[in-house]
């Protein structure tokens, strides 16, 4: 089998797509408009299997809409990911003994810059070598100059309109990044951890009450016990007060129907600085504020003693402290949900902070309305209740960043008045009292306030640009589910809101790429698959073919090597089908406008009628984002149909002068609509087959057909299906008796009606062919003698005369053997799986191992009985 070099033509044709401008968009253009944003990756990123997934796809869309006529955007860039390539630079200072603030905030910002000149484009770099086919010229970044005033423009707007505000609110702080963190921006992971019980006196009485908490340091600053008003044990209890251990400071015993009577004790402790439900319950019983830590996780002047100490520190010492004055009652092991940066995966510690923030619910309704109402259509449809959920239980967003790099929030102090001044232009003085003793906000907006804004920012919003005009709202997103309410959700809210349309149509939300055991890949377990070396191994055709064939709806994706080389394969399948077409083809003076004009034989339009079926299952495939099957409708067609089977049958006809040019025509015909079906998923190699022909024009533009215009013929099609089913008998026969394919051997059949005869006498000499008969004669069955293996199709009895072919005596015995041998491991199988000790303790993936091996054992149990009965 002749290999081709991908190397070689990858970098050639992809050079060449550039040069032609075939990737552009058209302003000016009157063809239906495609349009995707690309989720933009960040800038300090570099190319991993989700984006190898993510961005296949979108390409696949583009090229298959380019085929079809659309004018296409793919509008491309990067984030500017403001806490991780603050996070690289700062590293690469401290290599240097420096920090940020040794260069202090404006030589810093420099500094970034530089850095993102430098390394910024590595990712859009692979994104290249993948084969995307992203309009460049229009390459955006959300710290440009053009996205900047955007960011500006609809900050400005949603605090004129109310809908930002800054205020003292409970926040996710990260101690190692010194910033806010939004929730989805917190990584919540089960660990082991403790449940400390602890002893509250009460006030004036020899009682106590008992506390559970899992971060004891946060104690020192409760300012109130809280039970369920319902709760008979402790009704006495309410308006109390209680002294807190340790710190001996009086606090109050409230009833809130946040206490929960069966978790614990039934008694929570209220400490509103340091936790989400405790600041909302301080909100509704006016309780006080006490923030006992410092931003770096240390305890502040407001932790007495404990002051300076680490909050882990403080902790240890603290539990000893309540173990030695008989505060603490005991302590339980207990599985806890913590939650990490996404960052640097350090523990998150909530804490009062003064912070920005937009007033979500208000946007977030329109944007539940809009997938509810269907101008937005989330597939796979169960993602909408994810999204509904998540949308109709939202809190505010913390949109303030405590870091340098990023947008500066355009909001100014007065020293004088303290008035603030929101403004998308920069204040010299205050507003209010006139002074210029103002100064700029120093926090940043959290990044993906910027990246909300990407579908109509990068189209040149808010200016009214003809990009906007054409393309808004585009037509779908290509997404992981991952970053469903980070990205999608704010970009329906700020769409809606900005544009006052839904910022896509659809939303294709695709799965995990897993590694071969269906785990997830990670740099610890050492499972992790690299597209670029995979590309530098196998070419990139063959890794986007085998991701798409595998990107079934709802269904994670098990990637491993051998499927990629089972993909690449098929590639060189299809290479060489195409010397055999072009050897056999460069004497054809003919055209491919009317292929009906032709004197088709019967397996011509055999193969026309199963190229129409092909082309219509991909295009519905494709319309309905059902990638995976789009690559089996052209790669079952292209393998089994019109390789294994047209190519092998027009080898008969090659060889006839009346038959030849049809052949021919057909050939070229069909092979050049493959090529256009395969061209979205393995662009590369079709440009290369399609210019070793010289089909008009280059593949990427080139218009591909409907379905609708292809040729379909019932009859013929009817026929040729019943011929194969003969041919795979007679294959199936020798195949199951270990006689050699090379074996001529002897045919009769027995059928009634001169249609059946007319057919085997009509098709006669590809059966010979095929089959590698020597002898296609009908019989009588009082004709019929010997030793013989029959089988029936449609119609037809058919004998294969096995004389002196094989032993049937010990061929029966070694069939009755393995039938014996194969029921025996089957039986064993099924016991197993019927036994529920096994179903409970063992893991889902041996259980489906078992399963399946049950399955092939059932299969291979049938066809050996078969083979049993047909010579018996």
């Amino acid at each position: 089998m002749e290999h081709y070099d991908f190397k070689e033509i990858e970098e050639k044709w992809y050079n060449y797509w550039i040069e032609k401008e075939y990737f552009k968009a058209d302003v000016n253009s009157d063809a239906p408009s495609f349009s995707i944003v690309i989720p933009p990756p960040n800038v300090t990123g570099s190319l991993h299997m989700g984006h190898a997934l993510n961005d296949t796809l979108q390409d696949v869309l583009c090229r298959y809409k380019r085929m079809k006529g659309y004018n296409v955007l793919w509008m491309p860039g990067t984030d500017h990911a403001g806490i991780a390539t603050q996070n690289v630079v700062e590293k690469k200072l401290a290599q240097e003994g420096l920090s940020r603030h040794d260069l202090g905030r404006e030589k810093f910002i420099e500094t970034v810059w530089k850095w993102k000149e430098e390394y910024g484009g590595t990712i859009i770099n692979q994104l290249k070598r993948l084969g995307a086919s992203c309009d460049w010229s229009r390459e955006r970044f959300t710290m440009d100059e053009g996205l900047s005033k955007a960011v500006k423009e609809v900050f400005v707007q949603l605090y004129r309109d109310g809908l930002i505000y800054r205020g003292d609110y409970i926040i996710n702080w990260c101690p190692r990044c010194h910033t806010a963190l939004s929730d989805l921006e917190v990584e919540t992971e089960e660990e082991k951890g403790f449940l400390w019980h602890i002893k509250y006196k009460i006030k004036g009485e020899n009682g106590f009450v008992v506390v559970a908490t899992t971060r004891p340091e946060t104690m020192i600053g409760d300012t109130a016990v809280a039970v369920n008003p319902t709760d008979e044990r402790y009704k006495h209890l309410i308006g109390k007060e209680v002294i807190l251990p340790v710190v001996n400071r009086e606090i109050p015993v409230i009833a809130d129907d946040y206490v929960e009577k069966d978790f614990g004790t039934g008694v929570v402790k209220i400490t509103p600085a340091h936790d989400f439900n405790d600041f909302m319950v301080a909100q509704r019983h006016n309780l006080e504020f006490i923030n006992v830590m410092t931003d770096d996780g240390k305890m502040n002047e407001n932790a007495g003693e404990f002051n300076g100490m680490d909050r882990f520190e403080c902790r240890e010492i603290l539990v000893e402290k309540l173990k030695k004055e008989n505060f603490l009652e005991k302590i339980e092991d207990y599985q806890l949900f913590a939650g990490h940066c996404y960052r640097c995966k350090t523990v998150v510690e909530p804490r009062l902070s003064k912070q920005w923030f937009v007033k979500i619910k208000p946007l977030a309704e329109e944007a539940v309305k809009a997938v509810k109402t269907g101008e937005t259509r989330i597939i796979p449809e169960q993602w909408e209740n994810n999204y509904f959920g998540w949308m109709e239980n939202i809190r505010d967003w913390c949109i303030s960043r405590q870091i340098w790099w990023g947008h500066r929030i355009p909001a100014w102090y007065c020293d004088k008045c303290g008035e603030i001044t929101v403004s998308k232009e920069d204040v010299k003085v205050c507003g209010k009292c006139g002074s210029n003793e103002i100064v700029q906000e120093n926090d940043v907006l959290d990044t993906w306030f910027s990246s909300a804004l990407w579908p109509f920012s990068t189209m040149g919003w808010p200016e009214k640009t003809k990009e906007l005009e054409k393309f808004y709202p585009t037509s779908v997103l290509v997404t992981g589910f991952d970053i469903l309410f980070f990205w999608v959700a704010r970009m329906m809210m700020m769409g809606l809101k900005f544009m006052k349309e839904v910022p896509f149509k659809d939303v294709y939300i695709h799965a995990l790429v897993r590694d071969k055991n269906g785990e997830k890949m990670s740099k610890s377990k050492g499972n992790v698959i690299d597209p670029l070396e995979i590309i530098e191994k196998y070419g990139a055709d063959s890794l986007r073919l085998t991701l798409a064939a595998f990107a079934a709806q709802g269904r994670d994706i098990k990637l491993s090597e051998n499927r990629i080389s089972g993909y690449k394969n098929f590639i060189n399948k299809v290479w060489n089908a195409s010397k055999f077409i072009k050897i056999n083809t460069d004497d054809f003076k003919g055209d491919l406008k009317n292929i009906s004009d032709y004197n088709l034989s019967h397996i011509d339009k055999w193969v026309l009628s199963f190229t129409c079926s092909a082309l219509k299952n991909f295009e519905t495939a494709l319309d309905e984002y059902r990638f995976n099957d789009a690559v089996n409708a052209v790669y079952q067609f292209t393998w089994h149909e019109f390789c294994d089977w047209y190519i092998e049958l027009s080898k008969i006809n090659l060889n006839d002068k009346n038959l030849r040019e049809s052949t021919q025509a057909t050939l070229l015909y069909v092979f050049k609509i493959i090529l256009q079906m395969l061209h979205p998923f393995i662009p590369f190699v079709t440009e290369e087959l399609w210019h070793n022909f010289s089909f008009d024009s280059d593949i990427m533009v080139s218009k591909l057909k409907d379905s609708t215009e292809l040729y379909e013929y019932e009859t013929e099609f009817s026929n040729i299906e019943r011929l194969k089913r003969i041919i795979n008998v007679i294959r199936n026969i020798k195949g199951e008796l270990n006689i050699p394919p090379s074996k001529s051997l002897e045919m009769y059949y027995i059928t009634k009606g001169n249609s059946n005869v007319n057919l085997i006498e009509t098709y006669k000499p590809y059966i010979t062919r095929l089959a590698n008969l020597k002898t296609v004669e009908q019989r009588k069955e009082s004709e019929i003698s010997g030793k013989y293996v029959k089988d029936f199709v449609e119609g037809f009895d058919i004998y294969i005369n096995i004389e002196n072919i094989i032993d049937v005596d010990a061929e029966k015995a070694r069939l009755t053997k393995e039938v014996k041998k194969i029921q025996k491991e089957l039986d064993k199988l099924v016991k197993k799986l019927s036994n529920d000790n096994f179903l409970q303790k063992a893991p889902e993936d041996v259980i489906e191992k078992n399963r399946n091996k049950k399955e092939e054992l059932t299969s291979k149990l049938e066809k050996t009985i078969h083979s049993l009965e047909r010579i018996s």
